[in-house]
């Protein structure tokens, strides 16, 4: 009997603890599977055509290239401009940039962008439990105009939605060159050396690339040939504040290490980390070991340093084993360019390559190569091995799209131009965007996408420089004469947009115009606009 009974008190202590580990087991999983930790990844300046998986032969990127493989690559995502600002500001608000007269490319010393206590990204997955951050390149402007660095920095991050910012504040070419971590230059001895920067004129006595160019590791032109910090000359000057001045070689480990330690301490609950790099923006100073890791010179060194990253963040997810239910994005926020205003060899060393793939143009231009952009998504709980999707996708759907995901409501007015695209983000759906708008450098250049054609309207005043910059040395195909003429694609025959069929189909011309009008007056809604016979 009392055999009997110690049996019966050994199952039921065993079916006990079954009981409360699986209780566990399923907590966890109720809980993490409601609410994926969330990574987006944001390069800078880095082309459809510099990924191995979006086939670049002279770039390296296995950590990409396995991103890809273990999730969905698409091959028609956008972002919402060819230059950097813009696209940052609709990825983060869902509002295209144009919508904001002040969302143009931002001096270093620019005002905060951003309303805040608007509804944002960060904001609305923090409602939502998230833990928010930000590591690595802003330039959205911080404060409210006349910026002391030396004191509070504000408002910033901290104000539209993220709970911790490391920053670098505008981009690598521009001063300050120094890091900002929540409302504060990060190391800065203030009482001894303060910071001053202008963007009017010279200030201290510190060398530029004007007055001491045989310091220059590479030439830079007039607007670049500011203060020289690192042997590189930065557009503005700058002076004092030298605790603070970042190395740049040591920039991809220093976000990368803060990154990592955001992830750690937040392991145990929902997390989004918008990690924005600075690869391959000028002026490219990878680190040293990663000279030469390319076929296609710094450019191509700078993406692999990218790469480099992204693996380190894969490992420190699996490391934690919270890889599985972490949806880690990875896109860019403009095309590529080879020179953008320094002598670093960018052309002589390309050797062939093709940053933008088979599109024409790049960063500032309305072409294909300005926003189309690499995008891959991989969560292994949630989308499957694989897949390549053609739906059309924007950047600004983001916010609509991510929302839903982390279990959390739109409120009222939120992301006026961003759409829930869940079901193409998780490769279940390949029904898209019926169309995109392409804003490319400034307000009065845009490319306009509806289904497979693409219309960039007639305009006085399209910057020619653009057009030609790009197809002449970064994609060289045969292309028509630049004019201000309208120009007609069909993308799905002709995706280099070589032959404008503008004078053979007037009345496409015509109808695109009048829609994409439409769409520039007031805030894009699917259920506004009719579909568009064409």
């Amino acid at each position: 009997m009392k055999r009997v009974l110690h049996f019966f008190v050994v199952i039921i202590l065993f079916l006990s603890v079954l009981f409360v580990n699986g209780c566990v087991e399923i907590s966890e999983q109720e809980h993490h599977g409601m609410k994926p930790n969330i990574i987006i990844i944001y390069a800078d300046d880095v082309g459809y055509g510099d990924l191995g998986v979006y086939g670049s032969e002279l770039i390296p990127t296995p950590n990409l290239d396995r991103l890809a493989a273990e999730g969905i690559k698409l091959t028609s995502a956008y972002a919402t401009a060819s230059t950097c600002t813009p696209s940052r500001y609709s990825l983060l608000t869902g509002e295209y940039a144009f919508r904001n007269q002040r969302a143009q490319v931002l001096q270093g010393d620019a005002p905060l962008l951003i309303e805040p206590g608007s509804h944002t990204l960060p904001s609305i997955l923090a409602k939502a439990g998230y833990r928010t951050a930000v590591v690595g390149k802003w330039h959205l402007g911080l404060g409210d105009g006349d910026l002391d660095w030396n004191g509070p920095i504000k408002p910033g991050p901290l104000e539209v939605g993220f709970h911790e910012s490391f920053l670098l504040p505008a981009t690598n070419d521009r001063v300050p060159t120094v890091y900002v971590e929540g409302h504060y230059v990060y190391n800065l001895s203030e009482y001894d050396d303060p910071l001053r920067v202008s963007y009017s004129g010279q200030i201290g006595d510190l060398p530029t690339g004007v007055s001491h160019p045989e310091l220059l590791r590479y030439g830079a032109d007039l607007q670049h040939s500011g203060t020289i910090v690192n042997s590189i000359s930065r557009i503005g000057w700058m002076d004092g504040g030298q605790s603070a001045w970042w190395d740049d070689e040591e920039m991809p480990i220093v976000f990368t290490d803060r990154s990592k330690q955001f992830i750690q301490q937040n392991r145990d609950i929902p997390f989004f980390l918008f990690l924005s790099m600075h690869e391959s923006h000028v002026p490219r100073l990878p680190n040293p070991m990663f000279l030469g890791a390319s076929g296609t010179g710094l450019l191509g060194d700078t993406v692999v340093e990218l790469d480099w990253v992204v693996g380190q963040i894969i490992q420190e997810l699996e490391y934690l084993g919270i890889r599985e239910n972490t949806l880690l994005i990875f896109t860019s926020d403009n095309g590529p360019i080879f020179d953008d205003g320094y002598d670093d060899g960018a052309i002589e060393h390309a050797n062939g390559h093709k940053a933008a793939g088979l599109f024409r143009g790049g960063k500032y231009a309305a072409f294909e190569g300005g926003t189309r952009m690499p995008f891959i998504a991989s969560w292994p709980a949630g989308i499957e091995k694989g897949i390549v999707s053609d739906a059309i996708f924007s950047q600004v759907d983001l916010l609509a799209t991510l929302a839903p995901l982390a279990g959390a409501d739109l409120p009222e007015g939120a992301g006026p131009d961003s759409r829930n695209l869940l079901p193409v983000l998780l490769g279940q759906s390949d029904e898209g965007r019926d169309f995109v708008v392409q804003q490319g450098a400034g307000n009065q250049l845009y490319g306009f996408r509806y289904m497979d054609w693409k219309l960039i309207p007639a305009a006085d005043n399209r910057p020619g420089w653009i057009e030609n910059k790009h197809n002449s040395r970064e994609n060289p195909l045969t292309t028509p004469q630049v004019t201000t003429s309208a120009y007609l694609f069909h993308l799905k025959d002709d995706p280099g947009e070589t032959n404008n069929l503008a004078g053979e189909y007037p009345e496409k011309v015509r109808k695109m115009a009048e829609f994409f009008g439409r769409i520039l007056e007031t805030p894009e809604r699917l259920q506004e606009f009719e579909a568009l016979e064409l």
